[in-house]
């Protein structure tokens, strides 16, 4: 059973990736911009409900939409004055620029909530009926573990990755990002709004970063500044693994990465584990240059 609690914890943290990596890969695949900042939005969503829920008691429920809200509109604002410029401007300029934003945001959260870690409470408790606080379920004799965040953070995964497909599938505003994607161009002369269409995609991945950090930080409940740091260049580096502009892609390449990640930990090196998961995508970009589910797209001159 040790197996498989090490499989279910890696598809819990997997899915957690694979969130983030869904708003990674939807900015890049409409506005071809990598948004090195998005990492520091989760970490801005997960300070919102702290606040909201540790100083203000406020419910989760509440606590969560507040930061969705407050991510949202930071996408926006985030897109209109650092990358709307830039449109034309080189790549180079575009990823030093988002540098540039994640280092403000990381230093803002240091400037307005200090260094000090906070704890993050926990939303997943149940009371039994003995009065004591339970946090998940207990199979097979107590062999197999299965917390309530794990199995919320699995389940809520799965229904955004279903809903970000029907959404770019079969709505008016999905079709004009897919249409943005192709060619801006040839948009814009079928009267698509460009601009409107990349902000709203901003603030769609934006959203998501809010749920991410909820449920990153209700896992791992210690919040700082650098929270969404490490988390974000994992998430990116799984949105590049499922092959980057696809939504199944970043799916599948973060549940992949949260298990390789878990079970290097558990049969190699705790140390290393970082080192083993850049190393098998280094190793599958070797035989599949686009990633796992991406496709090769020849550059037109």
């Amino acid at each position: 059973m040790t197996f498989l609690n090490f499989l279910i914890s890696g598809i819990s943290l997997g899915s957690i990736y694979a969130i983030i990596a869904l708003g990674y890969t939807m900015v890049y695949g409409i506005a071809k911009m990598l948004n090195f900042a998005h990492g520091d939005v989760i970490m801005v969503g997960a300070y919102i409900c702290f606040f909201a829920v540790s100083r203000f008691s406020l419910p989760p429920v509440v606590g969560v939409l507040l930061a969705m809200v407050v991510c949202t509109m930071l996408g926006i604002v985030v897109e209109r004055l650092a990358y709307k410029p830039l449109r034309q401007a080189p790549s180079l300029s575009v990823l030093i620029t988002a540098i540039g934003v994640s280092y403000f945001l990381q230093n803002a959260a240091l400037l307005l909530w200090s260094s000090n870690p906070k704890v993050f409470p926990n939303f997943f408790s149940v009371t039994a009926a003995d009065g004591a606080a339970k946090n998940g379920v207990e199979l097979f004799g107590g062999q197999l573990k299965l917390s309530y965040v794990t199995l919320f953070t699995i389940a809520v995964c799965v229904v955004i990755m279903l809903a970000l497909t029907w959404f770019t599938g079969a709505t008016k505003m999905g079709k004009a990002m897919r249409a943005v994607s192709e060619d801006k161009g040839a948009a814009q002369l079928m009267g698509i709004n460009v601009n409107g269409t990349i902000s709203m995609t901003f603030a769609i991945g934006s959203g998501l970063a809010a749920v991410a950090g909820v449920l990153l930080c209700s896992a791992y409940p210690t919040l700082v500044p650098t929270t969404g740091s490490m988390p974000g260049i994992k998430a990116f580096t799984a949105a590049v693994f499922g092959g980057i502009g696809s939504i199944p892609g970043a799916f599948l390449g973060g549940l992949l990465l949260g298990v390789i990640e878990i079970f290097a930990k558990a049969y190699i090196s705790t140390q290393l584990s970082d080192a083993v998961v850049f190393s098998v995508l280094i190793i599958v970009l070797l035989v599949k240059p686009a990633g796992l589910l991406g496709k090769y797209v020849p550059e037109k001159v």
